[in-house]
């Protein structure tokens, strides 16, 4: 269990947290090894004895370089769910995680709503878009963005029931319509995770694997008006075995695209 330690917490970020269904601890309890707390002004995820921490920053470091010095619309991700001209598609995120696909197509103009069931990633990522708000450079950015706390398989039956989901970030003013669904789950994958940085491969052990992402693609392909997109690694099995209709190819990933079904 991951918890937040509520030392130098803002009550908003612990009452939000708890809301989450994640514990509030005055102490760290002994053999704790991954926690929540709040330092530098933001909400991090610490992995006792590493010095790096995980946090989702939208304003600077990684996501400020790809902003300015990506490739913009040249990007393979850009290029997958099909931006061209005037054309912006509404993006699912049904498998969000820190939110960097997503950052990527809304800084590129596209409407992106966030799926994300993992109340550790859901609690940054919610941290991140606040933050990302209040900056002059981002707000525009963030304003396409929206974030849903829940399980992909029950949003896309929601959604394709008619059932409008329940937002914790910028809720729509109408019912939502998506263009593009797009899946990016954790597979179980050793290999990757040793050559991740110590944080993330942190971040994904917290996480933990989507055994059940092949359930998505059905009700994905149902729900999306112009194509499903699952990102993979590039030697990786096509998702439950079903051959893509088209693929953008990447030096170390790779974008199946569904034609909708």
């Amino acid at each position: 269990m991951i918890g937040l330690l509520t030392l130098n917490a803002p009550a908003a970020v612990c009452e939000e947290l708890s809301a989450l269904g994640l514990p509030l601890w005055d102490a760290l309890a002994a053999g704790t090894l991954h926690y929540l707390c709040w330092q530098n002004e933001r909400l991090e995820l610490v992995t006792l004895g590493e010095k790096g921490t995980v946090a989702v920053d939208f304003v600077g470091g990684a996501a400020l370089h790809r902003r300015q010095f990506g490739g913009g619309r040249g990007q393979p991700v850009a290029k997958a769910v099909g931006i061209k001209g005037e054309y912006m598609p509404r993006v699912l995120d049904a498998t969000a995680g820190l939110g960097r696909d997503a950052f990527v197509l809304a800084s590129l103009g596209c409407a992106v709503t966030l799926v994300e069931r993992s109340p550790v990633a859901v609690a940054l990522l919610a941290d991140g878009l606040r933050r990302a708000k209040a900056d002059a450079a981002t707000a525009p950015i963030i304003a396409r963005m929206r974030l849903i706390f829940g399980d992909g398989h029950q949003q896309l039956a929601k959604l394709l029931a008619g059932e409008l989901p329940t937002y914790l970030f910028n809720p729509p003013a109408q019912a939502p319509e998506f263009d593009v669904v797009f899946l990016d789950p954790m597979f179980p994958d050793p290999t990757k995770r040793a050559k991740s940085k110590k944080e993330m491969a942190a971040f994904q052990t917290v996480i933990g694997d989507d055994l059940d992402a092949n359930d998505l693609l059905q009700p994905a392909r149902a729900l999306a008006k112009k194509r499903v997109i699952v990102k993979r690694p590039r030697i990786a099995p096509c998702m439950a075995g079903v051959k893509p209709d088209f693929v953008f190819g990447g030096e170390s990933t790779r974008f199946d695209g569904y034609l909708p079904k």
